[in-house]
């Protein structure tokens, strides 16, 4: 077991979730094409929905094509996708080319996100495998707090923020040469991969359906704070398109510190009290961030959101589990599918934004989303 679980093993799977974290660079990202290419909001969100559309189109095939090539195979093949969607936006800066470049990110991450953690499996063994999951959704934060960071390194050092691209394809380069020197063993695969009939059958049951919609708009909550953020800030507060990008920044560290400590609490506590006390506090974060104006203020009520909002997706995935423990690996692909959420909720932020010609309309549009969430923390019962 020694030889299973060494750091050597280990190691080159964990920082895969690094890579996992970069879809989330599609908050500042979006906020630098509209003022680069002068876009309406509707137009400059269609960049997360180009990247999170790409969760429904190909969670399941993904499990399909990973029974047939193996895990590590999967995860490289991913790596490779995500390096050539860095590299595009250098090719020919133009909107035409950024939707390109984040809908095959997008492909890229729907792979790792399927791939990855099953291949955690196969290098972790016994009561470590617990530990290094919530170990992997720690590193993909901590990359996704750094996001804005790298892009003011390379806006400042570099002389355009759009130099975060390299940077990121030669981090998923020298990653990926690693995860291919290390040597994974897997196990055959036992069973034939879900198909899209399979998966689209458990949402005859209610429970199901409903949770998978709580997925949807925990992640469109999710994404479409990171994606407002700067747009507020720069709304209100007068900042550049650079240090508005420290608003996801502040998101993704409380956010950080949410599943940090969520992980000890929900030890301590049940999920479902935990679950309310946290989506009543976001939810009355949300509303605040409707009216008010105040830059430190505004910094302070995106960290509460991602404090509360941080352990919502784990404890409604969990809840769907447990709905049909039978039936596992098909409802886990269908709440990756939910991940579609990302794609849907910042698309209509951009139409209620552009209606009212503020960002008050995306806030609304964040707050029905955790209205929701609010309905499955108190009234959804997943018991028969």
């Amino acid at each position: 077991m020694k030889n299973e679980n060494s750091i050597s093993k280990i190691l080159p799977v964990l920082f895969g979730f690094f890579i996992m974290g970069f879809c989330d660079v599609v908050g500042i990202t979006s906020t630098h094409v509209k003022a680069d290419f002068a876009l309406s909001d509707t137009m400059s969100n269609m960049i997360p929905v180009a990247l999170f559309s790409m969760f429904l189109l190909f969670s399941v095939p993904t499990g399909i094509l990973m029974t047939k090539i193996g895990r590590k195979k999967t995860v490289l093949l991913s790596n490779v996708i995500t390096v050539v969607a860095m590299f595009l936006p250098l090719i020919g800066y133009t909107f035409a080319m950024s939707l390109i470049a984040f809908a095959l990110l997008g492909i890229a991450n729907t792979i790792l996100q399927v791939s990855l953690n099953p291949l955690l499996t196969n290098v972790v063994k016994g009561n470590q495998l617990t530990s290094s999951l919530t170990a992997g959704q720690f590193v993909k934060a901590i990359s996704s707090f750094c996001g804005p960071f790298i892009a003011v390194f390379a806006a400042s050092q570099l002389g355009s923020w759009q130099f975060i691209f390299p940077i990121y394809a030669v981090i998923t380069l020298l990653l990926t040469v690693w995860l291919m020197l290390t040597p994974i063993a897997e196990e055959p695969v036992i069973g034939k991969a879900s198909t899209f009939g399979e998966v689209l059958g458990l949402l005859a049951d209610i429970r199901i359906f409903q949770l998978f919609l709580g997925i949807l708009f925990v992640v469109g909550v999710d994404v479409g704070l990171n994606t407002a953020a700067p747009k507020i800030l720069i709304e209100r507060c007068g900042l550049s398109a650079t240090d508005a990008g420290f608003g996801p920044s502040a998101y993704f560290a409380f956010r950080t510190a949410g599943a940090f400590f969520g992980a000890i609490l929900l030890s301590k506590f049940s999920s479902e009290k935990f679950f309310k006390i946290n989506i009543l506090i976001a939810v009355l974060s949300i509303i605040a961030l409707l009216f008010i104006p105040d830059k430190i203020a505004i910094f302070a009520l995106f960290a509460v959101v991602g404090f509360t909002i941080a352990n919502v997706f784990p404890i409604i995935y969990a809840k769907a589990i447990q709905v049909r423990p039978d039936k596992a690996n098909e409802i886990s692909g269908l709440m990756i599918s939910g991940v579609f959420g990302g794609a849907v909720i910042p698309f209509f932020m951009g139409l209620l934004s552009d209606t009212f010609d503020s960002q008050v309309g995306s806030v609304i549009v964040i707050l029905i989303s955790a209205l929701y969430l609010t309905y499955c923390a108190f009234f959804l019962k997943t018991e028969k």
